[in-house]
Order: structure tokens, then C-alpha cells, then sequence
């Protein structure tokens, strides 16, 4: 149960500081187009997600080994790391931590007329189609990096892993900004989605489909690229 209380608070600290930089610095994908001509608060809004998890990466990873992501959990659960019990008990926690985070955003946001949750929207002549391919592709990327990082089998790796998997969540962030607002994650959208409605809401299946597709990619690359012994 340590291991998804765990989760749980990372997950929370991400939801809250990363979208509340996003919030505090107008880059919110509730506001569509603002982040699109808004080059500083694009990089702020990365800089923060990235921050967020490696400052977790060096608090809980050692506990759970830091996912607060189910794309990452699915990753784990399709390359043999882990069990399907410890998967869901995971996401249940990553979920929890997600709503916590958002709830106490809407509540700072709420007292201080600031508007918005950071929640994933289509942005500006971005179709359906093309988002859901940006979030398959950028979250193949992500966790791609992080199955590496981590492995046991690739060297002396895993001794930076919470900066290589921090960085990379930097430069998805960058680039898929401009189409999705960058989500990679599951949970994160899910939880501002339900404190936004409208179009967060009903383009939250984007955010969910392609995040978990983009892993279980990622997850067979891995296994096809996978050292076969440990390097030390």
C-alpha cells in the first residue's frame, strides 16, 4: 500500500504544479490558442512538468519507482516489470492523486480569479486524428526513454534516470504543446477534464487512447531492443 500511497502523492504534486504553472503563465489548453503565440509561458509549462518529475523521481522513487503516469505503469506491466495487481493498484493511485491535485488547483483558482485546470484540448486547426497521433507518438517517446533509463540490463543508466525521464518529459512537452497541450498521461487529463467540461471533457478519449497506445508501442520497442544480459 506504500508503493500507491506513494503514487498517489506524486501524481498529485504533478497535477498541481505542473498545471498550475500552466494556469499561472496562460498557457492553460482551456484558453485555445494562448499557448500557440506564447513562447515563454510554453517553455514555463514544460520547465514545470519536467521539474515536477524529477523533484518526485529523487522523493519516491525509491519507494515506487516514481511512475505517476498509468502509460508508464502499462509500459511496466507489458515488459514483465511488474504484476497486473501492483498495475492497478498503480493507476487507482495515480487517478486519486490526479483528482487531489486538481481539486486543489480549482480551489487556489477559485480564491485568487484565475481560471482553468491545465486541461488538454485540441488546440487551434488541430484535428481529431492529428492529436490523437501526436499523443501516440510523443508518449511512444517518453516511455521509450524511461523503460531505458531504468533498465537494469543498460548499464549504469538507471543511476540518472529521474533527470533523463524529467528532461525528455521537458522536451515532449515543447514540441507536442502545440498540438494537445501535451498530455502523455492519462490521469493528468482525466482529473482537469472533469473539473473543465466542455471540450476537455469531450475530447478526453484522446488523452487516454493515445497515451496507453503510445506505451504499449514503446513497450514493444523495448523488448525488441532490450540488451539480453545486464551490463555493468
Amino acid at each position: 500500500m506504500k508503493k500507491y500511497f506513494a503514487e498517489a502523492v506524486g501524481t498529485m504534486v504533478l497535477v498541481l504544479m505542473g498545471c498550475g504553472v500552466a494556469v499561472s503563465l496562460n498557457c492553460s489548453s482551456d484558453c485555445t490558442g494562448t499557448m500557440v503565440t506564447n513562447a515563454a509561458s510554453v517553455v514555463g509549462t514544460a520547465m514545470a512538468f519536467g521539474l515536477a518529475v524529477v523533484a518526485m523521481a529523487y522523493t519516491i522513487g525509491g519507494i515506487s519507482g516514481c511512475h505517476i503516469n498509468p502509460a508508464i505503469t502499462l509500459g511496466c506491466l507489458l515488459t514483465g516489470r511488474m504484476n497486473a495487481k501492483d498495475a492497478c493498484g498503480y493507476i487507482c493511485g495515480q487517478v486519486v492523486g490526479a483528482f487531489i491535485g486538481s481539486a486543489l488547483l480549482a480551489l487556489l483558482t477559485s480564491n485568487t480569479g484565475l481560471t482553468g485546470t491545465g486541461a488538454n484540448t485540441l488546440q487551434q486547426g488541430v484535428l481529431p486524428m492529428g492529436g490523437l497521433l501526436a499523443e501516440i507518438i510523443f508518449t511512444c517517446v517518453f516511455v521509450l526513454v524511461v523503460l531505458g533509463a531504468t533498465s537494469k540490463t543498460n548499464g549504469a543508466t538507471n543511476n540518472f534516470a529521474g533527470l533523463a525521464i524529467g528532461l525528455s518529459l521537458v522536451l515532449v512537452h515543447l514540441v507536442c504543446i502545440r498540438y494537445t497541450g501535451t498530455s502523455v498521461n492519462p490521469a493528468r487529463s482525466l482529473a482537469p477534464a472533469v473539473f473543465a467540461g466542455g471540450d476537455a471533457l469531450s475530447q478526453l478519449w484522446i488523452f487516454i487512447v493515445g497515451p496507453f497506445v503510445g506505451a504499449a508501442c514503446a513497450a514493444g520497442i523495448w523488448k525488441a531492443i532490450e540488451p539480453a544480459k545486464e551490463n555493468k
